[in-house]
Parts: C-alpha cells; structure tokens; sequence
C-alpha cells in the first residue's frame, strides 16, 4: 500500500460526501469497501476506552460513520473475564480492512484482524 502523510486535515483534503469515519458506535455497518469513499480510522492514543469519542467527533463534522461487521459474523466467546469489545487498535482495524479489500471475505478480514482477546469469534 502506498501511503501519504501530511498535516492538512483530511476535511480540507477530501469533500465531505466522500469521507466514512470508521468509529466502533456508528450504527451503520460497513458492508462494502467503495473505492471512490475515504476512510478515517478513528482512533485514539489513549489507555482507556472513551465511549462514544469517535462517534461524537464524526457527528460534529457531519461525517458519515460505520463500523466493521463485527456483530454479524462473530459470537460472543465464552471467557473468564467475560471481556467483549469491538474496539479495535488502528493497526487491527487496517488488517481487516487490507484483508478484506483482497479477499471479499468479512469471515477472512476479520479472523485476520480481530484477536481472541477481544472475546468474539467466528462461528464454526
């Protein structure tokens, strides 16, 4: 993958009808990857987790949002912590969507992407 950095904000670089925040509590499910669509990883630097940050962020630039298919593929596992979360670390997240983007296989992207730790996965 080729990648570019730069300081500009991607609101200036990109229009906004174009751009899908990724946040763990949009209600909308990601169900495709649109080549012509911009995805913003939302993601925070942090040791905890901040509900609803991401999504809020999104909402306050009228950005679209969704979230990955975690729900529709993957079971709850049963743990000792009884420890379940779709929060992704951004690397985690670009796994299953460069998996994803190769294969056309959510079941694939996200046996790839989402760690065991998280408490899902897939059904046999």
């Amino acid at each position: 993958f080729q990648m570019d950095t730069t300081q500009e904000s991607y609101l200036d670089l990109f229009p906004l009808d174009a751009i899908v925040y990724l946040t763990p509590d949009s209600e909308n499910v990601l169900e495709d990857i649109d080549p012509n669509k911009v995805y913003v990883l939302g993601g925070l630097v942090d040791e905890s987790i901040h509900k609803k940050l991401t999504l809020q962020r999104a909402q306050e630039q009228s950005l679209q949002t969704a979230r990955l298919p975690i729900r529709e593929y993957m079971v709850k596992s049963v743990n000792t912590k009884n420890y379940h979360s779709e929060t992704l670390a951004i690397n985690q997240v670009f796994d299953v969507l460069s998996t994803y983007y190769e294969t056309r296989s959510w079941r694939a992207a996200l046996k790839a992407g989402v760690s065991s730790g998280k408490g899902y996965v897939l059904p046999d």
